[in-house]
């Protein structure tokens, strides 16, 4: 009788985090499926997989912020795959859409348990499965990373964390053969960029004078150049399987940024005019103008 080992065997094998329907995990998990790679895809509640399992996936249920849970899905998967990863997706996260001002700080830090503490213990827990795959890790950014993305300076400092730690990574697992890629994600399909919806402003906040703002930032990723998840899913899997390429990854592999989703090229080319650039274009977009006016003409100043 065939084991679960030989079923897979021949064949990559690929663990995304944060699989959710409705996000970029879930169509990872989909694309890389359609690739023919043997799928692990995990999620906080096991029920919420049970489409992907149909489908002929592997799930197991993972919460990336408990190091109990994350011990008990390494042991299911190293023994599904006789010990070996062939490409860890780090995408399980949390956004957060709030002044920094206004800011809850066990909000903030649930945030940085998720997408930062939560990678870099996914990262520890599975090398020694990448290591004998020379295998790869995408870890998922975003552009608010490298831009002000204005009520979202948790996030952005999250991503940015997630930025500065892969490129380290990247330098420390390199005579390993392990390939981290960052994805700079743009605006991109998914039910997590409407989770912020319930979110106000509270009452002695400095920005009710542009309350109108604030909430249609609440769900601006979903209505600004915002690409549909299975395109963005379908261009991350075919960098991912680039490989390693020639020349020590010099040539024809897998890049070690990887730029996609809505607003990600005009972001990418405005960059290298400087960031006063990207200052003056959101600072307009995301309505600080318009605060400003209102703070000059008013003389509003805040209580001490």
């Amino acid at each position: 009788m065939a084991t679960d080992i030989d079923i897979i065997k021949g064949r990559q094998t690929v663990l995304v985090t944060g699989c959710t329907p409705g996000g970029i995990g879930h169509a990872v998990a989909q694309e890389f499926h359609a690739r023919g790679l043997h799928v692990i895809a995990t999620a906080r509640r096991a029920e919420v997989l049970e489409d992907l399992a149909r489908q002929g996936m592997s799930t197991f249920e993972l919460d990336v912020t408990k190091a109990d849970s994350i011990a008990a899905c390494k042991q299911q998967v190293a023994a599904l795959t006789g010990g070996r990863l062939d490409i860890l997706v780090n995408n399980a996260g949390m956004g957060y859409v709030t002044p920094a001002t206004d800011i809850d700080l066990d909000e903030v830090r649930a945030v940085f348990e998720t997408n930062v503490f939560g990678v870099m213990a996914m990262v520890q827990a599975f090398v020694p499965l990448l290591i004998p795959a020379r295998g790869l890790i995408i870890n998922i950014s975003s552009l608010s990373s490298l831009t002000p993305y204005v009520f979202a300076s948790v996030y952005s400092s999250s991503k940015g964390a997630i930025n500065s730690y892969s490129r380290t990574l990247r330098q420390e697992l390199r005579p390993f053969g392990i390939r981290v890629m960052v994805s700079i994600t743009g605006t991109v399909r998914s039910q997590t960029g409407n989770k912020q919806t319930h979110r106000t402003l509270p009452p002695g906040s400095l920005y009710q004078h542009i309350r109108d703002v604030f909430e249609r930032r609440l769900t601006w990723s979903q209505n600004n150049g915002t690409v549909e998840t299975p395109c963005f899913a379908k261009q991350l899997v075919s960098e991912a399987l680039r490989g390693e390429g020639w020349l020590g990854g010099w040539l024809g592999g897998t890049r070690n940024w990887f730029w996609a989703g809505g607003l990600a090229t005009q972001v990418w080319l405005a960059k290298f005019f400087g960031e006063w650039l990207l200052d003056e274009i959101t600072y307009r977009r995301f309505g600080m103008n318009k605060l400003a006016a209102i703070v000059k003409a008013q003389g509003i100043k805040r209580s001490p």
